[in-house]
């Protein structure tokens, strides 16, 4: 690449990771293209950009992004693979793709500018989809409300069926 190609990469790079809520460093060395491209439709079903980056215009791109954690671990072949909308699935695809295939290997990601190390990595692939989530942190939060209507009419409730009680008796 001539140096006018390469600054476009860089800044394109630039404005993908400015706008990417996280991104995750692997290598790939060892895989080939059949397997490597399997890996790119995975991950591009899932919403996430893949690249193979050279280390040197990479850590050009990451500076004054949230991504610059990363700098010291560009060593090696790198691919970089960005998010923009959901940590999770991500995760689950690589760590899946991983344990399939050997030559594949996690080396660090970053969430918000803050690293994630592999079992970090792994953690997240465990956890259940956004959209169950925030099902699941909603179910949560409208318990306690219905808990406690539930409780505010139990009391008239209970007044009722002892007047009725002493009704019945009277009678």
């Amino acid at each position: 690449m001539d140096r006018k190609q390469k600054e476009t990469v860089i800044r394109e790079l630039q404005e993908n990771l400015g706008k990417a809520c996280g991104a995750f460093l692997v290598d790939y060395q060892g895989l080939n293209v059949e397997t490597l491209t399997k890996l790119r439709r995975e991950l591009r079903e899932a919403n996430v950009e893949f690249q193979v980056v050279k280390n040197r215009l990479l850590s050009r791109a990451v500076q004054g992004t949230e991504t610059a954690v990363l700098k010291d671990y560009l060593t090696g072949p790198s691919a970089l693979a960005i998010t923009y909308d959901e940590i999770i699935r991500p995760a689950k695809v690589l760590t899946k793709f991983s344990q399939e295939n050997e030559a594949l290997e996690i080396k660090v990601g970053q969430i918000n500018g803050k690293i994630v190390d592999l079992p970090g990595i792994k953690r997240l692939a465990e956890l259940p989809p956004q959209e169950i989530l925030i099902a699941q942190l909603l179910f949560c939060l409208s318990g306690v409300p219905t808990s406690f209507v539930r409780l505010l009419s139990e009391i008239p409730r209970s007044l009722i069926t002892v007047l009725d009680a002493i009704r019945a008796q009277k009678a």
